[in-house]
């Protein structure tokens, strides 16, 4: 095999092992409104993932991806979640790195995303038709569906023994050169805990560069719109009560319609960014544009107290008759929208902190999570017309903040780098 196919296969193992993963995870995000705790756990870990090779940090958390059916296992799941994520996430993007160069990082970075969100399609189908026409879910049907999604995880857990070591040259952030070679025979002789200082004494100094900084913005709102389409818009189609029996299902229906939306994204900006002459900007301004779309419909098509209705649900009028087929499409538009914003964020962080990826996107999901967290909490307090209005805004100056590091790279680049667009 080709040193370019085994990259290649790589990528496609991991997203497909993601895919198995998140089956079980983003389907139980959309059953339970759950909290997520690996904020601040993203930010310490960068160091494991550079201090080692990224299938084995990947396996050695990744089964903590597991849930039971429980209230009390639901909240001690999320702190063991936390700390699987935070060295997933982070050996995610190093693995995505490494297998790439600066012609296939937008590439790579659409085919992950792609096969990762097939797993709001699986999983959310089952609910579906398993839920179909019920208005109370009972403990077996609960029980039958974490057993099923287990099993799911498991599978994953097994694919992430077939990703290989890329071969060392022409990987994205790696130079040949042997004084390269010579520093990172001297940093493999550093003890561990003189390299846990230093991997987190690099991220502190990366999270207050000007790029960075920037960048922030831009992840924040991808978090606060996570934690509303994952967790919170769901909940709304399910509270309101004027959808008659079909609400229960079209829960699953919601999650089928946003991984359709996800798919399609990244499976369309994968194919594309070869041919893409105008950078990412053109694919945030599409996601910022979708997404205005969206939660406008959203905020006409639902009553403003979904988000927060007693479990009977409510009975609420919006500023429209509330339709099952524009909140489906609003489901679809989240999701489109989503792939927007974190294929063009994975694919800049790849090319800006290609030498030394773990710190960055050990960074970038800490911001993420901390706003997925806070979008969490305050979501069960605030009215649906806030929490669009919160997300707008962020969702403006996110978008902002992305175009301007775009154009400062894109301008570097061209004072004599040899960059390529997307």
């Amino acid at each position: 095999m080709s040193p370019e196919s085994k990259k290649l296969f790589n990528i496609i193992i991991l997203g497909v092992a993601f895919m198995f993963m998140f089956t079980a995870f983003q389907t139980c995000g959309n059953v339970a409104h759950g909290y997520y705790l690996w904020s601040v756990l993203c930010f310490k870990f960068d160091y494991t993932v550079s201090g080692c090779h990224c299938r084995t940090s990947t396996l050695y958390v990744c089964q903590w991806f597991i849930l039971q059916p429980f209230p009390w296992s639901f909240y001690t799941a999320s702190v063991f979640i936390g700390i699987a994520a935070a060295v997933l996430w982070t050996a995610q993007g190093n693995c995505l790195t490494i297998n790439s160069d600066e012609h296939t990082i937008g590439r790579n970075s659409g085919i992950f995303w792609a096969l990762l969100q097939s797993s709001l399609f699986f999983g959310n189908l089952y609910i579906y038709f398993a839920w179909q026409g019920k208005t109370q879910i009972s403990e077996s049907d609960r029980r039958t569906v974490f057993i099923a999604l287990t099993v799911i995880s498991l599978v994953g857990t097994v694919l992430f023994f077939l990703i290989r070591k890329p071969d060392s040259e022409n990987v994205l952030g790696e130079d040949e050169s042997s004084d390269d070679q010579d520093m990172e025979v001297n940093e493999s002789a550093q003890n561990n805990l003189t390299k846990a200082v230093d991997a987190f004494k690099k991220s502190f100094k990366l999270c207050v560069t000007k790029e960075m900084l920037l960048l922030s913005i831009t992840t924040a709102y991808t978090g606060l719109e996570l934690t509303f389409f994952s967790g919170v818009y769901g909940t709304c189609i399910g509270a309101i009560n004027k959808f008659g029996a079909e609400e229960k299902s079209l829960i699953g229906l919601s999650g089928i319609f946003i991984g359709i939306g996800e798919i399609l994204g990244g499976s369309l900006f994968g194919l594309l960014s070869k041919n893409n002459r105008f950078g990412r900007n053109p694919v945030v301004l599409l996601g910022i544009l979708v997404h205005f779309i969206a939660f406008y419909l959203i905020f006409l098509n639902m009553p403003g107290d979904a988000p927060i209705a007693p479990v009977k649900g409510t009975d609420s009028s919006a500023y429209i008759k509330s339709s099952k087929e524009v909140a489906i499409l609003c489901s679809f538009l989240l999701g489109l929208g989503d792939s927007c914003f974190n294929t063009q964020l994975l694919s800049i962080l790849g090319f800006l902190y290609s030498e030394d990826s773990a710190p960055a996107f050990a960074i970038f999901k800490f911001v993420q999570s901390i706003c997925a967290a806070v979008a969490f909490f305050y979501s069960n307090y605030l009215l649906l017309h806030w929490q669009l209005l919160v997300m707008v805004i962020f969702g403006f100056f996110g978008t902002i903040s992305f175009f301007t590091v775009e154009w400062e790279a894109a301008a570097f680049v061209a004072r004599g780098s040899d960059y390529r667009s997307i």
